[in-house]
């Protein structure tokens, strides 16, 4: 049942000689900037699969409200998760008022996992392991389900050292019902992560950091089996006029600030807040993942719809299915 621990290896393209401070994992069966405006009136305009040419010809993208060469942005992105990875938590509580632990509790328990049985389920962009742990936790108090497992897959070797010393201090560890692995969900290897495996596939607050989203749902898809569900928690857009420049003051006032004084790191921060405001809004977002070939809710929020909104849109969550 047990094999031996494992190098995690970075599986996404560039990647410098430190990416993986995690330096092995018990393996078993079985993924920021500028200073703004605190007005989303000044916001350029939301489009997360805009690339174009810069000066010589290289494709670009963006890293919150900056232009950057698509080659640019993983690292970039990995720089801010290195650093803020040992205060995650933290940062989450920070950009939603701690409110992220309740939207995690309502993502995992509409999912139902272990309702019709045990189910294999990857959590991507997952590296400190908080939805793994919903997910088991879900499956084993509900159902009485011990065969649930999850692979948690990180790009960020930072991230799943957060998770394998979290899920150290559980039951979990060291059983079957967990792995850590390495990887790019752009490109996730088929020899390590196997076209049709999985029943469930999960990101939370990971997709807006991606360079592509499109490969990112396209790999899902790939993933997942036929029947398969997946499902996406993230910070969205917010509808309502007064609730969204409230919350873009407080963003942009209030959570560099705070990262300054909880983390001493400003950037990774803003960052943050601009990139939520860079990502698709809810319809936009949706039709990508029909586009990528699931199967989804009619294209409006609510009950027979593609997604769900939290708290009046701040997050959301979005589901399709493999058929």
């Amino acid at each position: 049942m047990h094999r031996s621990l494992r190098q995690l290896r970075p599986l996404c393209q560039p990647a410098p000689a430190r990416l993986s401070p995690l330096a092995s994992v018990v393996r078993h069966n079985h993924q920021h900037a500028p200073s703004t405006s605190s007005s989303a009136s000044t916001n350029p305009a939301p489009n997360v699969n805009a690339s174009g040419s810069g000066e010589h010809g290289s494709r670009t993208t963006h890293f919150g409200f900056k232009t950057v060469p698509e080659e640019q942005k993983e690292n970039l992105v990995r720089n801010v998760f290195e650093s803020v990875a040992s205060s995650y938590d933290v940062m989450n509580d920070a950009m939603s008022l701690g409110v992220h632990r309740l939207w995690k509790d309502e993502f995992v328990s509409r999912l139902k996992p272990g309702a019709r049985g045990p189910q294999r389920c990857i959590d991507v962009a997952g590296g400190t392991g908080d939805i793994a742990l919903r997910i088991l936790d879900f499956a084993r108090e509900k159902y009485a389900d011990r065969e649930t497992s999850v692979d948690v897959v990180d790009i960020n070797g930072e991230m799943l050292k957060e998770g394998y010393k979290r899920f150290k201090k559980t039951m979990y560890h060291n059983t079957p019902q967990v792995a850590f692995k390495q990887a790019n969900a752009q490109s996730m290897p088929e020899s390590e992560f196997p076209s049709n495996t999985y029943d469930l596939y999960t990101i939370a607050f990971g997709i807006r950091n991606c360079t592509s989203v499109p490969d990112v749902l396209k790999e899902a898809y790939r993933v997942l089996k036929p029947g398969g569900t997946f499902a996406c928690l993230e910070f969205s857009r917010v509808n309502n006029p007064l609730l969204s420049t409230l919350y873009d003051q407080y963003s942009f006032s209030i959570i560099p600030l705070l990262g300054t004084i909880l983390a001493g790191d400003r950037e990774s921060y803003q960052y943050l807040v601009e990139s939520i405001r860079r990502f698709p809004p809810q319809p936009e977002f949706a039709q990508m993942i029909a586009d990528a070939g699931f199967t989804t809710g009619a294209m409006h929020e609510g009950r027979g719809g593609a997604w769900t909104d939290l708290w009046g849109g701040i997050a959301s969550i979005h589901t399709g299915v493999k058929l």
